[in-house]
């Protein structure tokens, strides 16, 4: 019997497109259940076998915008990261549902002046 790599590749590959779109999914339901808006669009990355990034853009909510035309982005940043890691524990089990892998590491970030927002996962090793 010959195995068909080619085909064993592509149906991973889909398979992965398929688990990033539902974690671009999953960060933007947590943002809209946190700030009570959904952002414009998210896209999901693998950046190695066990690290994901997922870029949201046009998360700010109006108080936040106008926070940063007064560039008080210091405090829209601080105020931002308070929100973000308090919603932790959901952006960490979207990503294990997901994936069926456990989030060993979290990290998140904004860019107050672009409003490009970052959440990136450390996965336990395959």
């Amino acid at each position: 019997m010959q195995v068909d790599q080619q085909a064993i590749n592509d149906t991973a590959a889909a398979a992965q497109v398929e688990q990033l779109d539902q974690i671009s999914a999953a960060m933007m339901s947590v943002y809209t259940e946190q700030f009570g808006r959904e952002p414009a669009r998210a896209h999901s990355h693998y950046i190695d076998n066990d690290s994901i990034a997922c870029f949201l853009r046009g998360t700010l909510t109006r108080a936040e915008c106008r926070l940063s035309t007064l560039d008080e982005h210091q405090r829209l940043r601080d105020m931002r990261m308070l929100f973000q890691y308090s919603a932790e524990d959901d952006f960490r089990d979207a990503v294990e549902q997901i994936t069926g892998r456990v989030v060993i590491s979290f990290i998140s970030g904004i860019d107050t002046k672009s409003d490009i927002a970052s959440e990136i996962f450390m996965l336990e090793p395959a």
